[in-house]
């Protein structure tokens, strides 16, 4: 059992949570195929998809992580620029707040239209009101450096990983009601939990960049698993969910697409067309269950498309600027469109075929 120190703030309340680190390795259950041209879908049924990107005006700002809110508008962060924006992608113009010194990292945004971002390099989530441009600050407790990934629970609160801070990171749950933060440390060393996406259940699955693993938080006893993957070597970098509750993850160092069931605690593996080299980065799954992430490694970056019904791949798409890396995406069912930002400086969304 771990526990951080009591924490005071004026908003926040700190509290201990116990851990549990899995022992069960699945590798004994876990099948990796090499894709090779069993896993591929004939060329005549190979898709595609439909691509625009729009130029950020404010250079090397290294615009990403762009949020559809109700009302169609396209949020998205400048990390290295110090802002959040707004994009009108009917007319393309773009609306910039800037939050000095933030570095921000994700956009998620409310159901009132309230974007709210993770304030990577300056210890908060912020809220930020587009009317009036005031951001309401949300301090992250001592020690906790770096927010990082952000998720909506299915009553408006906010699960978000922490990569860098303490021993091995934290994850941690905002209460957007009263600015209450609980933390739970990850055990062990340098584990950073990085891509977070949460559950039918408010359940987060994290992907652990500095291990070869995945894990998972019961929201009622605030208990982590740590569920291994089945290569040491493995980076799991991007997390995602179909609607049957398999979490899928993205593999940067040895260029697989995984899966994890939780019914039956078995893993599954594809090698992906780039294989080693392809640097997997931004994953998203669409309303059809069909599974997209970016090989980043290879220039053009390539968008690969995957069916988690047939277990084949179906598309592969070079991003139309070259992307130099995509670093995070998400599926909006409205469009029908991942949305996408580039190290290329454009905000993009690729319309996936019905």
């Amino acid at each position: 059992m771990t526990s951080l120190k009591p924490f005071s703030a004026t908003h926040f309340i700190q509290t201990s949570c116990l851990i549990v680190l899995s022992c069960m390795l699945f590798i004994n259950h876990a099948k990796a195929d090499e894709s090779k041209g069993e896993n591929m879908m004939s060329p005549d049924k190979m898709v595609s998809l439909d691509f625009t990107e729009w130029k950020v005006e404010w250079q090397n700002s290294r615009p990403r992580d762009p949020y559809i809110s109700p009302d169609g508008q396209v949020w998205f962060v400048g990390q290295v620029g110090d802002y959040i924006a707004r994009l009108d992608p009917q007319s393309g113009d773009m609306q910039r707040y800037d939050i000095p010194a933030a570095g921000p990292h994700t956009v998620i945004v409310d159901d009132k239209g309230y974007p709210w971002y993770a304030g990577n390099k300056d210890k908060h989530i912020g809220r930020l009101d587009p009317e009036t441009g005031k951001v309401t600050r949300f301090e992250m407790p001592e020690g906790v450096n770096d927010p990082h990934t952000m998720a909506w629970t299915s009553d408006g609160n906010i699960w978000f990983t922490v990569q860098r801070s303490g021993k091995a990171g934290f994850i941690g749950k905002l209460a957007t009601d009263t600015g209450e933060v609980q933390i739970i440390e990850v055990p062990g060393n340098y584990m950073r939990p990085y891509g977070l996406v949460v559950d039918n259940q408010d359940r987060p699955w994290i992907a652990f960049m500095g291990s070869n693993a995945i894990g998972t938080i019961d929201p009622d006893s605030m208990q982590l698993e740590i569920i291994p993957t089945p290569h040491e070597e493995s980076i799991i970098r991007r997390i995602g969910l179909t609607s049957d509750n398999r979490v899928w993850w993205v593999d940067a160092d040895m260029g697989y697409l995984g899966v994890y069931n939780p019914q039956n605690k078995s893993m599954q593996q594809w090698k992906t067309p780039g294989v080693e080299a392809a640097g997997l980065y931004a994953m998203a799954v669409d309303s059809q269950d069909r599974i997209w992430y970016v090989e980043t490694g290879l220039q053009p970056n390539r968008f690969i498309g995957f069916d988690s019904k047939t277990e084949k791949f179906i598309a592969i798409d070079e991003v139309p600027s070259g992307g130099q890396s995509v670093r995070n995406m998400v599926f909006d069912k409205d469009t029908n469109a991942l949305w996408f930002g580039t190290d290329a400086n454009t905000v993009g969304r690729a319309v996936v075929p019905d």
